[in-house]
């Protein structure tokens, strides 16, 4: 089951890279928040992806939106990655694959691994419905950033 732009995000609660819980209804009220799925720490595509979301973090910053990277991976490794590659934004632990799975961005087969988060991202307004959802099948893609900042921009 994926979520469709209109639907209640669901919620979660996961780990950071420092360990700490991070909710996403924290944000209510608040920030509207730009959820990334990605496979995996230390892979090509992701460490481009999300050094190229910390080179825009300003751009976020200033449409009042929060950057929550997730992927499957420890928080152990995400911290590594994190340090790694001078991110400065959350990325946070979907270990037991629950969230990913709440929002439809899961590989059943991933070169033989189960489980692991597609490519996706997600906007969630303040309110936390879903404006903008885009889950890839090529993990090769990046999400559309430019769609992404102009629903931000209409929020």
């Amino acid at each position: 089951m994926s979520v469709s732009v209109g639907s209640l995000a669901p919620d979660f609660t996961l780990k950071n890279s420092d360990g700490l819980e991070v909710t996403l209804s924290s944000f209510k009220g608040e920030k509207n928040v730009v959820v990334l799925f990605f496979p995996l720490a230390f892979t090509g595509v992701c460490t481009a992806e999300l050094c190229s979301t910390r080179d825009s973090l300003s751009i976020y910053n200033g449409l009042n939106a929060e950057v929550l990277a997730i992927s499957v991976d420890s928080h152990f490794t995400l911290k590594q990655f994190k340090e790694a590659n001078h991110l400065n934004f959350n990325l946070l632990s979907d270990f037991n694959k629950k969230t990913a799975t709440a929002y439809g961005a899961i590989y059943d087969d991933f070169f033989g691994m189960v489980g692991v988060a597609k490519r996706s991202a997600f906007v969630v307004d303040k309110s936390g419905v879903i404006q903008y959802a885009e889950v890839l099948e090529a993990a090769k893609d990046l999400p559309n950033f430019a769609a992404i900042q102009e629903t931000l921009k209409g929020l």
